[in-house]
C-alpha cells in the first residue's frame, strides 16, 4: 500500500502560478505511475495529469494542456504539478494518486491509492 501526503495548496490570484507536491511512501516509488485529479464544488472528480513510472511520458486533460506540467523526482519520492496562468475555474480540491504498478493513471479505475487532497482557490 502506498501512502501519499500533499503539502501545499492555498489561495492564489488569477494569472499566478502554483506548484503542488506529493510525497509517497510504502512501495518503491519508481515501480508505479502517478497522477493528479481534481474535484470542483458541485462537480465530479476529474483527471488532470499523469506521468509514467520513469517520468518519461506525461498525459494531460485537454483543459490544462499548455498550462500545467506534471513531473516526478524518483530520488525524493515526490511528484509535482506546476500550474501556470491559473484561472478561477481551477479552484478545486486536488488529489495525488498512485497507480497499480506501471499502468498509466488517467482514470479513477487505475488508481491504487489517493492522497488526502489539498484545496486550491483561485480568486479573480
Amino acid at each position: 500500500q502506498v501512502q501519499l501526503v500533499e503539502p501545499g495548496g492555498g489561495l492564489v490570484q488569477a494569472g499566478e502560478a502554483l506548484r503542488l507536491s506529493c510525497v509517497a511512501s510504502g512501495r518503491p516509488f519508481s515501480s508505479y505511475a502517478m497522477g493528479w485529479f481534481r474535484q470542483a464544488p458541485g462537480k465530479e472528480r476529474e483527471f488532470v495529469a499523469a506521468i509514467s513510472w520513469s517520468g518519461g511520458t506525461t498525459y494531460y486533460a485537454d483543459s490544462v494542456k499548455g498550462r500545467f506540467t506534471i513531473s516526478r523526482d524518483n530520488s525524493k519520492n515526490t511528484v509535482y504539478l506546476q500550474r501556470n496562468s491559473l484561472k478561477p475555474e481551477a479552484t478545486a480540491v486536488y488529489f495525488c494518486t498512485a497507480g497499480r504498478g506501471r499502468v498509466v493513471v488517467t482514470n479513477t479505475t487505475a488508481v491504487s491509492s489517493w492522497g488526502q487532497g489539498t484545496q486550491v482557490t483561485v480568486s479573480s
